[in-house]
C-alpha cells in the first residue's frame, strides 16, 4: 500500500441481494483519501449495507471493493484497514473508558507501554481524558459516543465506517456533535465513509454526498452542488424542502397548470410542449405580497394559513385558492408580519425553478411526500 492509496474506496459494479430484495444494484463509488463522503438517503436506499460490505460484514454478490489500493473481496473484517462506528456504541459495561478503547490494542497484542501511549492519545483527540476512569453508565450520550469514536481511532485506521452514529443524541448535543466530528476528521486526515438518512447532517460535514435511491447513486457531488443542482425529482425533494408544482410543458419556457397557473423556468426553455414536468421552488425563494405582484407568472394567489419561528427564518404557510399549499421561508430580520388570514401572493424568481419530468418511483415518493400529492 502506497501513501498515496491509503484511505482510497473503490467500489465497481458492487451489488448485493437478499432473497427477493436488490439491496444494491451495480454500484460504483470512488471515495478520495481523506476525504469525508455521507451516504445519505431513505430507509431501505442501499446505504447501511454497502457500508457493511465496506467493512466486511456482508459479502457482495458481485463487483470488486477496494481500500488503500488492495483488494478486499472475501477478507474478513479484523484484516481489513478500516474501523466501524455504530449508532449502538456497544462498550462494555463492565470496563472503564481507557479500558474499553484499549481493547482492540490488546486483542493484537501491542505493547503495553504502546497502549498507554495510543490510549492517551485518542482519549485527547476525543476530549475524554479526564474520564478515563470511569464506566460507560456513567457517562452520557454523547460522552459515550465519543468513547466509541476513540475506540476506533485508536488501531488508526486508514477509512473509518460511521452508521449514524449521531441518531441516538438528542438535538442540540447531535448539532455539537457535528462539528467536533468535522473537525477531527480534518484534522486526522482520515478517510469518513458516513451513513445518515438526515440532509441536514450531511450538508453540515461532508465534502461530498452521495444520495441514494432503489440501490444506486442517484447523485454525488459537493453539497452546495447537490442542493442547488439537483438531477432528479427525489434528490430536490429529499434535500432541503421544495414547493412542488405539477403541470404541462408549454412554449416560452413556461409550465402550465390545470388550476389556472402559469410558471416560466429557465430550466423549462428546452423541454418538449405538451410534456408532464414538475416545477420545483425552494421556500428559501418564494417572496410573500400583501399586494398583487405586476404579472401573472410565477405568481400563486392564496391565503396565509399559519408562520413558524425557526429562530433567524420565519416560515409562511400558504394556501393557495385550489387548496395547495406553498411554503415560503425569510430571514427574520426582514420578513413581514402579516396576520393569518389575510390574503396574500407568492412570487419567485424564473432562475430559481428547477424542471424535472414527472416520473418518481414509489419509493422515491414515499420518502419525499410531496412528490406524491403535488
Amino acid at each position: 500500500m502506497s501513501d498515496a492509496s491509503r484511505g482510497a474506496v473503490e467500489l465497481t459494479g458492487v451489488t448485493k441481494v437478499f432473497g427477493d430484495t436488490l439491496a444494491v444494484d451495480d454500484l460504483d463509488l470512488s471515495v478520495r483519501p481523506g476525504e469525508f463522503i455521507s451516504l445519505l438517503g431513505p430507509s431501505g436506499c442501499g446505504k447501511t449495507t454497502t457500508l457493511r460490505i465496506l467493512a466486511g460484514l456482508e459479502q457482495a454478490d458481485a463487483g470488486v471493493v477496494t481500500i488503500s489500493g488492495r483488494q478486499v473481496d472475501g477478507v474478513p473484517p479484523h484484516r481489513r484497514d478500516v474501523n466501524t462506528v455504530f449508532q449502538a456504541y456497544a462498550l462494555f459495561p463492565h470496563m472503564s473508558v481507557a479500558e474499553n478503547v484499549a481493547y482492540g490494542l490488546r486483542q493484537r497484542r501491542v505493547a503495553k507501554a504502546e497502549i498507554r501511549s495510543r490510549v492517551a492519545d485518542a482519549l485527547d483527540m476525543v476530549k475524554m481524558t479526564a474520564l478515563a476512569n470511569r464506566r460507560p453508565r456513567q457517562l452520557s450520550g454523547g460522552q459515550q459516543q465519543r468513547v466509541a469514536l476513540a475506540r476506533a481511532l485508536v488501531n488508526r485506521p486508514s477509512v473509518l465506517l460511521l452508521d449514524e452514529p449521531l441518531a441516538a443524541l438528542d438535538r442540540q448535543l447531535r448539532e455539537e456533535m457535528q462539528i467536533e466530528l468535522k473537525l477531527l476528521q480534518t484534522r486526522l486526515a482520515t478517510t469518513f465513509v458516513f451513513v445518515t438518512h438526515d440532509q441536514s447532517e450531511a450538508l453540515t460535514m461532508s465534502d461530498r454526498i452521495a444520495v441514494m435511491l432503489d440501490g444506486r447513486i442517484e447523485q454525488l457531488g459537493e453539497p452546495d452542488v447537490i442542493y442547488d443542482r439537483p438531477v432528479s425529482a427525489f434528490v430536490a425533494g429529499f434535500i432541503g424542502q421544495q414547493n412542488f408544482f405539477t403541470g404541462t410543458a408549454a412554449e416560452g419556457g413556461r409550465v402550465v397548470g390545470g388550476d389556472g397557473w402559469t410558471i416560466r423556468a429557465d430550466a423549462a426553455a428546452t423541454a418538449t410542449a405538451g410534456a408532464r414536468l414538475l416545477a420545483a421552488v425552494r421556500p428559501e425563494c418564494v417572496e410573500v405580497h400583501e399586494q398583487a405582484p405586476s404579472g401573472t407568472e410565477n405568481v400563486v394567489a392564496g391565503t396565509l394559513a399559519g408562520v413558524s419561528h425557526l429562530g433567524d427564518v420565519l416560515q409562511y404557510l400558504v394556501v393557495t385558492q385550489a387548496g395547495a399549499e406553498v411554503i415560503a421561508r425569510r430571514p427574520r430580520a426582514t420578513a413581514a408580519r402579516i396576520a393569518q388570514g389575510t390574503p396574500v401572493w407568492c412570487a419567485w424568481s424564473p432562475a430559481d425553478v428547477h424542471v424535472f419530468p414527472d416520473e418518481v418511483s414509489s419509493q422515491a415518493a414515499a420518502a419525499v411526500p410531496e412528490l406524491a400529492t403535488s
